[in-house]
């Protein structure tokens, strides 16, 4: 018997299952009742989408520079919202849900890198006619990307100073960085599938960072070993690692190629900043035992 394997167990503990368990409970009551009259610009909310641009400025690429973040800040409320579904499927076990949420997610991120190729035809001039009625106002600031670090496994809690205390944006970062992470919901899927995941990783405090972990690397090799589905979402996972590297990658060009080495509007380091966040696994250990495969 693997010596990394034990007897599948699971737990169905207050602690491993999701608070956001909740949203499709409340789905479960939600008016179902046929609306005869429902258009396809009220169900979209057209009026309030198409009227959420607002340009400060007479600058004609205004616009395009607000659609597209508009759009990015939508789609990180999917992934956010598929990353709930993703660690449910995780924390109970079900391997193949977990494989198609994960295509989900990545498709979306193919979505978001080529998207810079829409904003990568503003040119510098064209930015810089109306950056300075951005005032302070910043990507950095967005708090729906912060909460997506959060769930993937970032603890900065440097983060959420540019928040105000009582915020609905500060109080939902915190909450993703004190819940486990999509890491930590995966490695309940191991214990699950019968692999030994060493205790002090399966309890270890999640607020805190992760660390690279021996045992849970010997794990991980075991995992790939066995070559079953846990394999499988093992290598998804190291999709979503790349493909975040790969967004992070096209928005610091993007912005070195936009204004340079100068600092980002709202007072952010601008590309010296997000440079540093590029080569910064989400997931160290699943590329630490690459050279062991």
């Amino acid at each position: 018997m693997d010596p990394n394997r034990r007897p599948a167990e699971h737990s169905d503990s207050p602690e491993l299952l999701l608070a956001s368990d909740a949203p499709a409970a409340a789905a479960a009551t939600a008016d179902t009742s046929p609306h005869p009259a429902l258009t396809y610009s009220a169900y979209l909310a057209l009026d309030e989408v198409l009227g959420a641009q607002r340009p400060r400025s007479e600058e004609h690429d205004e616009l395009l520079f607000i659609v597209i973040h508009q759009v990015y800040e939508l789609w990180f409320k999917q992934m956010l919202h598929e990353c709930t579904a993703l660690q449910r499927h995780l924390e109970r076990a079900d391997a193949s849900a977990a494989l198609h949420t994960l295509g989900r997610v990545l498709a979306i991120l193919k979505v978001a890198v080529a998207q810079v190729d829409v904003l990568e035809t503003m040119t510098p001039r064209q930015f810089t006619s109306f950056r300075g009625r951005l005032d302070a106002s910043s990507g950095f600031q967005s708090a729906q990307f912060r909460e997506l670090e959060a769930v993937l496994g970032r603890r900065d809690r440097r983060v959420v100073v540019h928040y105000p205390e009582g915020s609905d944006e500060r109080a939902r970062i915190d909450l993703a960085m004190s819940r486990p992470s999509v890491f930590d919901s995966y490695l309940r899927l191991l214990v699950a599938a019968g692999f030994a995941v060493p205790a002090d990783a399966l309890e270890r405090d999640v607020a805190q960072p992760w660390t690279p972990h021996d045992g849970v690397q010997s794990t991980l090799l075991a995992v790939y070993v066995d070559d079953a589905s846990p394999a499988q979402v093992a290598e998804r996972l190291v999709d979503l690692d790349e493909g975040l590297q790969e967004w992070r990658y096209r928005h610091v060009k993007m912005v070195e190629r936009t204004i340079g080495a100068r600092p980002g509007t709202g007072g952010s380091s601008g590309a010296a900043y997000l440079w540093s966040t590029v080569t910064q696994p989400l997931f160290p250990d699943l590329w630490a035992i690459r050279d062991r495969l």
